[in-house]
């Protein structure tokens, strides 16, 4: 069904990519100029890291999933943050194409949706150094309903504690940066439900969306990750002007939502840049091919490297 092919989700784990200045540096050249402040302002390496592999994320799969070239991806955000690509073009196949992007630890993903809104999120599950873990979650108790915050505290476990504030904490961001808000929702709104973390919805000030589909996984490392997808109608003023359509007839939104959810398909750094080389290369054969006399064309066409090269692909 050509229309699960807008359902991607890709990984890449940063821990194993450890650059020289050099190979930074090129991988960033790749990208727009627009894009380079945005990774070059952090001073940590490892913030640069998950900044690069977020972009290289975005124009790669935005390249791989529309067939777009790179010279013509333009990928913008709202004044609440969230990322949209910016193109007068309508996809039929993909009528609403949208993605969100997250990084927190060792990992950086992308998700993307065909019609739906989506929403992402990763969190790193680490132990707070200067508080204990009932005073490290004390401090966000204004964010839970009455319902989660009593199941986080109960299981008086630090560990578990932790892990299950990480959890609806997760959900609640990839819910949130579906419909492309900030800061300010009141996350406390924002009810989560769920059966040993699965079979999830969500309730919002006690309503429940019906439209909304969500999903919780565990990465290696203490990492979980979130994934929130639903209907466009409820998405921000800002992001809904950057969608191709909000509204849908209820057959078709109801096949959207319920695509299958894929897995996340593994990709390193190096990888991800060949997909930027590899174009550049096939622009370069076809700028050269269309400058070549045909005399040239001729001459190289009898030489032994190109006739072994036409054996070997024919």
């Amino acid at each position: 069904m050509e229309l699960e092919m807008g359902v991607q989700r890709w990984l890449v784990d940063i821990s194993q990519w450890n650059p020289s200045p050099h190979d930074f540096s090129f991988a960033v050249s790749i990208l727009p100029e627009s894009e380079h402040s945005s990774i070059t302002r952090f001073v940590k390496m490892e913030d640069r890291k998950r900044a690069l592999a977020s972009r290289l994320l975005q124009y790669a799969l935005v390249h791989e999933i529309l067939r777009l070239p790179f010279d013509e991806i333009t990928i913008k955000r709202t004044v609440e943050g969230k990322p949209y690509l910016e193109s007068d073009k309508v996809n039929l196949n993909f009528p609403n194409f949208n993605f969100n992007v997250s990084h927190h630890g060792d990992y950086v993903a992308i998700a993307s949706e065909p019609v739906c809104l989506v929403g992402l999120d990763i969190v790193c599950h680490f132990l707070p150094e200067k508080e204990t873990v009932p005073e490290f979650i004390q401090n966000f108790s204004a964010y839970f309903s009455t319902l989660e915050w009593n199941d986080i505290i109960n299981p008086g476990n630090c560990d578990e504690m932790l892990n299950k504030f990480y959890r609806y904490w997760s959900l609640k961001e990839a819910y949130i940066k579906a419909i492309g808000t900030g800061v300010g929702y009141r996350l406390d709104s924002v009810e989560f439900h769920h059966n040993n973390w699965t079979n999830i919805f969500v309730k919002i000030d006690g309503r429940e969306l019906k439209d909304w589909r969500f999903w919780l996984f565990e990465l290696e490392k203490s990492h979980v990750v979130s994934i929130a997808k639903g209907h466009p109608g409820i998405a921000t003023e800002s992001y809904k002007k950057m969608l191709k359509q909000t509204e849908f007839d209820e057959k078709e939104f109801y096949l959207s939502l319920h695509l299958p959810n894929v897995g996340f398909k593994l990709w390193t750094v190096e990888e991800l840049i060949q997909v930027f080389v590899r174009e550049a290369d096939i622009l370069t054969g076809i700028s050269r091919n269309s400058d070549m006399t045909q005399a040239e064309k001729v001459a190289e066409g009898s030489h032994p490297h190109s006739l072994h090269r036409t054996k070997k692909h024919a």
